[in-house]
């Protein structure tokens, strides 16, 4: 188990090396940030001048090294628009992107899961033919189109919810359901797969030729297998709904770090959309390293495998 943990933790330590690089080598082609800074009717000295402070007259290895030293000890440079720390900035929106992913990740579980067992035990009858059509709504529905027929109905027409902002606890049910529809019916559609796949196994029929109830089988064994695939997709959802924030935070203006990437790009402040991609690729990176230690714990024949293999 030791040896698997350190050979996942060096993959991703490696991934991490590879997506700063990357991110600095992108940064590199995409022009000269001293011209975006200089203001109309700036001359080449000016111009130069800026290039100095920024450090961008020193060769492309120095400025690799002061970028990842800088990086280490967490010092993501400061905003040329609000002039402040980037991290200040970051920091100050993070909450409420997490508070909004993890909201609609608790709600993809509770209705997408149940709705899986459900047309999995009952397929063919006619809850299964109710329900499927709501998982292929979900999983087809644009997240934007999702909210803003969400917001014409629930805040325009009924006014019962609140239209923007992120005043309270109503003012996360939309986004919520919004961000978290396709999640709902991909947790659906997988867990009915893995339903299926379990209650054609040799071990249910032996365990109801013991004797045993058909739920207490469901509950002890079925689910707990069908589960498994569920380790690696909810570490992948909570990604995919944290770069989704992006659309639903401008849609239903919630003040996270979706639309602190919009209000970054159409700035032009890049230090900011620097620190973003980076901090969207460690969390996908974090949420998979996570994933396989979980996977390993609930299913042993993975790190069994990989010995076997070593």
């Amino acid at each position: 188990m030791t040896s698997y943990l350190i050979k996942r933790l060096l993959q991703s330590l490696f991934a991490v090396w590879g997506v700063v690089t990357l991110v600095f080598l992108i940064l590199q082609l995409s022009g000269d940030p001293a011209l975006l800074l200089a203001p109309e009717g700036a001359t080449g000295e000016d111009i130069a001048l800026i290039r100095s402070q920024l450090g961008l007259d020193r060769s492309m290895i120095v400025q690799y090294g002061h970028y990842f030293w800088d990086l280490l000890h967490f010092d993501l440079g400061r905003s040329f628009v609000q002039e402040l720390p980037v991290t200040e900035i970051i920091a100050s929106r993070i909450a409420y992107t997490l508070y909004l992913a993890l909201a609609a990740l608790v709600l993809a579980f509770c209705v997408g899961i149940p709705v899986g067992i459900i047309t999995g035990i009952y397929r063919g009858k006619w809850i299964e033919k109710i329900l499927i059509p709501f998982v292929l709504i979900g999983q087809s529905m644009p997240t934007f189109w999702t909210g803003i027929l969400m917001i014409m109905f629930f805040a325009v027409r009924l006014g019962v919810l609140p239209a923007s902002g992120a005043d309270g606890f109503s003012s996360v049910i939309m986004p919520a359901i919004s961000l978290g529809a396709l999640s709902m019916a991909t947790f659906a559609r997988i867990f009915r797969t893995s339903i299926i796949e379990e209650l054609n196994k040799d071990y249910v029929r032996a365990a109801r030729a013991k004797g045993l109830s058909f739920f207490r089988i469901l509950f002890l064994h079925i689910i707990r297998n069908a589960s498994i695939p569920l380790i690696t997709i909810s570490a992948l959802e909570l990604a995919m709904l944290l770069a989704g924030a992006v659309i639903v935070e401008t849609v239903f203006a919630w003040p996270g770090l979706g639309q602190l990437t919009v209000q970054a790009i159409e700035s032009r402040d890049f230090l900011i959309v620097q620190a973003l991609v980076l901090l969207g690729s460690m969390v996908y990176i974090f949420l998979n390293f996570i994933a396989d230690i979980l996977y390993s714990v609930v299913d042993p024949r993975i790190k069994l495998r990989g010995a076997e293999h070593e």
